[in-house]
């Protein structure tokens, strides 16, 4: 960089005079060794953000979280008309437009409900609060598994009484009843956004399947049409039902949590095995009609529900297959593979192939590899993991991404087959706290400003920047303002610029940081 541009640089940060909000109420940190910094709540006392306010046109707000301590700290800044240009500069282009957005959230798992409910209800408040009220990240998204699944104290369905085809004794049980719908109720109610909620299945009951069991390898008895596969279908219906009755209602449901799981010798815990044409055959003989002919036939189906490495394939069977297709909305992917199926082979050609089918990221979370530490507090990389899976899957038309438990114990659980891993938040009930993590602050970073029918626009670098370790991504929201997300894995300060109609700004990605920048195009 030349005189003129370091003189440039110098001039940045009078630009970026940080405002702390009139609201909003610090991180308290804690720390578990050098640089893994968690954020403590309790009864008393949480930090908060405030309610996005769109800046003044011609200024823009910053949002940066880094390694270095900042939690969604906020600044704001002038465009200028000129500038010595950086050696990066990223070009908003609102000709190109892509996917729309459908959200970002997480799971309430028996063991998310049991966490949040060990709290003090005061601290319970602050930890809904913190990702589902105007004050924190503002999570659409709610994944629910339909009955039992790992994350819960034992197995069990919703109709564990053998051979009970007319589903007589379906009954929601109290993980239902007494944890996980009140919750729902308490997060829709301190919610400003319209919740969408998405229901999975893991097991169908034991008499169902040809394994007689929970877990292992197995699959629904007989095939697509008869009475076994009428049953498991009448049992979403049965599902949605039981809902209803306690007020809550669904966006969609997936055919299958990890269909894949259940073809697997010795699986250990709860699944339920579909080959594709498998899933295929139920959908468009037994569970696409049972939905379609129900009080429930706007619910949307997704198919899937597993890792992205079984695409286009599996998308191809279920897709070009008209009987099922009709009922089918969208694609649930899970990321645990993702090191061996590059999203530019699997979910690129699912998109061009079905471009009217929405792609969304179901399921992720770290700890799960049996080469991971389930827990570790305040780890910076298990943020960065967060940010980078989902900038790779909003840049490649995935629409929306959705975490794993919303919040876990010290350990990782409670997971009756001890399958630990880590969460964005953990609770620490024994002393009445909870730690938000790096990973909670990352989700938020897409989750606050790209609300639901946001459109992914272009965002195009300078050509001789092509190389830059930065990674990015922007949105028009349906209120017209520009979100760009940006993200530095590296240990550098990396110097850009972002330009659109209304100027350009010079900016610094610090290492190890991750930043969101919104503004209004006049």
């Amino acid at each position: 960089m030349g005189a003129v541009g370091a003189l440039c640089w110098r001039l940045l940060p009078v630009l970026l005079a940080v405002h702390r909000a009139a609201g909003a109420r610090p991180c308290s940190p804690k720390y578990f060794g050098r640089d893994a910094m968690v954020c403590v709540c309790n009864a008393t006392y949480c930090d908060t953000l405030d309610p996005l306010v769109l800046p003044a046109p011609g200024y823009y707000v910053k949002y940066e979280s880094s390694k270095a301590g900042k939690r969604l700290e906020r600044s704001e800044g002038k465009f200028q008309h000129k500038l010595c240009a950086p050696d990066v500069v990223l070009r908003l282009d609102t000709t190109q437009r892509f996917q729309r957005v459908k959200g970002f959230g997480g799971s309430i798992t028996d063991a998310a409900a049991i966490n949040i409910l060990s709290l003090p209800e005061r601290a319970q408040d602050h930890l809904l609060r913190s990702y589902f009220s105007e004050e924190g990240l503002e999570y659409n998204l709610i994944r629910l598994p339909m009955a039992s699944c790992d994350f819960s104290l034992h197995a069990y369905t919703y109709d564990d009484v053998p051979y009970d085809y007319e589903l007589t004794h379906f009954a929601l049980r109290d993980e239902d009843t007494k944890l996980k719908i009140p919750l729902l109720h308490r997060a829709s109610a301190m919610s400003k956004r319209p919740l969408s909620l998405y229901a999975s299945p893991w097991t169908s009951p034991t008499w169902l399947k040809t394994s007689e069991s929970y877990v292992g390898k197995g699959t629904l008895k007989g095939q697509a049409g008869d009475k076994y596969h009428k049953t498991w279908a009448n049992y979403f219906v049965r599902f949605l039902d039981e809902y209803a009755k306690h007020n809550v209602t669904f966006w969609a449901v997936t055919a299958e949590n990890e269909p894949t799981a259940g073809l697997i010798n010795n699986y250990p815990f709860q699944c339920l095995g579909f080959t594709a044409e498998q899933q295929r055959d139920f959908i468009a003989q037994d569970l696409g009609p049972a939905l379609a002919n129900s009080s429930h036939r706007h619910v949307q189906l997704i198919i899937l529900d597993d890792n992205r490495l079984h695409l286009p394939h599996w998308a191809r069977v279920v897709l070009e297959d008209e009987q099922a297709a009709r009922y089918v909305h969208g694609i649930g992917i899970h990321w645990y593979l993702d090191f061996i199926g590059p999203i530019q082979d699997t979910v690129l050609p699912t998109h061009e192939l079905f471009p009217d089918y929405f792609i969304l990221a179901t399921e992720a979370c770290i700890g799960a590899h049996f080469w991971e530490r389930d827990v570790i507090l305040g780890c910076w990389e298990r943020g960065n993991q967060y940010s980078h899976s989902i900038l790779t899957n909003l840049n490649h038309f995935v629409a929306g991404w959705t975490d794993w438990n919303l919040a876990l114990d010290l350990e990782g659980g409670p997971n009756w087959v001890k399958n630990y891993v880590d969460s964005p938040i953990i609770v620490d009930s024994s002393e009445g706290i909870f730690y938000k993590q790096p990973m909670f602050y990352h989700m938020g970073h897409f989750s606050k400003f790209i609300p639901e029918g946001s459109q992914r626009v272009g965002l195009v670098a300078s050509r001789e920047s092509k190389k830059t370790a930065l990674e990015y991504t922007a949105f028009l929201r349906p209120d017209g303002a520009v979100v760009v997300v940006v993200l530095n894995r590296s240990p550098q300060d990396i110097t850009f610029g972002l330009a659109d109609t209304v100027g350009l700004l010079a900016a610094v990605a610090p290492a190890n940081s991750i930043q969101t920048y919104v503004w209004q195009r006049q």
